[in-house]
């Protein structure tokens, strides 16, 4: 009963599910420890500080929590508020929202390419170019968006048989 009582209270106090925090400890812990067996000085580059890890990891958070969270949450809420108006047996939103994804993930992947940062050293490494970079991503980003609309007129069909 005390336990109860003590549960309800942890719940009430802080939100979010009992192992939260634990979790949450323990990814700090890690993100500690990893500081300490590198060093600090593997994470600051003094020579040129925009190389630093340090200040590619904070670039990271602010672009990602001020300008790319907020710039796809807005296009979510349009795209489900289009769907919503919709009056389809199957809903689109989830055909779009995955090559969305896909699209995104394979960009930051070839971006380097793509803007042929380092093309001396990838030559050296590979003898190739990066020139097609920009567009195998985006032949690759056709493809995702081809397959989504595939898996989406199938499942349609599907839907309009049961009917």
């Amino acid at each position: 009963m005390a336990t109860n009582r003590l549960i309800h209270r942890w719940k009430r106090a802080y939100g979010p599910h009992r192992l939260h925090l634990p979790v949450l400890l323990a990814a700090f812990a890690l993100a500690g420890y990893s500081v300490w067996v590198l060093g600090f000085d593997a994470l600051w580059n003094r020579r040129v500080w925009w190389q630093a890890i340090a200040v590619w990891f904070a670039a990271a958070i602010i672009a990602h929590d001020f300008i790319l969270f907020p710039a796809y949450a807005l296009l979510d809420r349009v795209l489900a508020a289009a769907s919503a108006r919709t009056r389809l047996r199957v809903s689109p939103l989830n055909y779009i929202r995955v090559p969305l994804l896909g699209i995104g993930l394979s960009f930051l992947l070839f971006f380097p390419g793509i803007i042929r940062q380092g093309a001396a050293t990838f030559h050296a490494a590979t003898g190739g170019t990066q020139q097609p970079f920009l567009v195998r991503w985006l032949l690759l980003s056709a493809t995702m968006f081809a397959l989504s609309a595939f898996a989406y007129a199938i499942q349609s069909l599907r839907a309009r048989r049961r009917h």
